[in-house]
């Protein structure tokens, strides 16, 4: 019986599917005694249909203990021609990209913006708090996810979990935990960059890469 156990929610078992070679965006639909009614996949022409059903079968029953019935699966293969919002002149998928990063801090407050584009369109995220170094890495986080909530649906949001900057070896490393939430449950996130600016452009680089993966996904809702 393809019951999904209260050990896992959607968000977490979509975000595996959207692993998967060639698979852009999944989306599972739950009947009321939490078993799956239907998965619906979108992938690039890679892969033939019916190896990537075979494929969503093994990851749902090798990492979750799922097994679903195939005939529950569709797919929609759609070339690049039929989506050309969804890749820029190189053929790849558009991400997110950083326009500016500012900092203002009077006496003990400081205020963060963030401004991020893609294609034509740019929004501004901004964050206020205590201007203590710790908290100025929460706060370019924060105003990046509230750039990030404007490209989104207001269905889910972003929340920020933690942020640091640390030594790794020879390097300075910004290290983001970032938390999806969604309608159907949370899902955890995570992403890194190498600092080589400063720490403030670092920490909206790390933030971008906990979430750019989901943020293809998002956009295709």
């Amino acid at each position: 019986m393809d019951i999904i156990s209260e050990a896992f929610n959607i968000a977490e078992i979509e975000d595996a599917l959207c692993q998967l070679d060639d698979v852009q965006a999944a989306r599972i639909v739950v009947a009321p005694d939490n078993s799956i009614e239907e998965i619906h996949i979108v992938a690039a022409p890679g892969k033939g249909a019916k190896q990537l059903v075979r494929d969503v079968e093994t990851t749902l029953m090798a990492r979750f203990g799922i097994p679903v019935n195939h005939r529950k699966v569709s797919v929609a293969q759609v070339s690049q021609q039929e989506r050309p919002e969804e890749v820029d002149g190189n053929g790849s998928k558009p991400r997110l990209q950083i326009a500016s990063v500012n900092m203002e801090v009077t006496g003990v407050r400081a205020k963060a913006a963030v401004t991020l584009g893609m294609g034509d369109m740019l929004y501004e995220g901004v964050a206020q708090g205590a201007s203590s170094q710790t908290e100025r890495l929460r706060l370019v986080a924060q105003a990046t996810l509230d750039a990030v909530s404007q490209f989104i649906p207001s269905s889910f949001c972003f929340a920020l979990e933690d942020v640091t900057v640390a030594d790794l070896g020879k390097e300075k490393v910004a290290v983001a935990c970032i938390t999806l939430v969604g309608s159907s449950g949370e899902s955890s996130l995570a992403g890194s960059a190498l600092v080589r600016q400063n720490d403030k452009d670092s920490i909206v680089r790390a933030t971008l890469d906990a979430i750019n993966r989901r943020f293809s996904f998002l956009k295709t809702i």
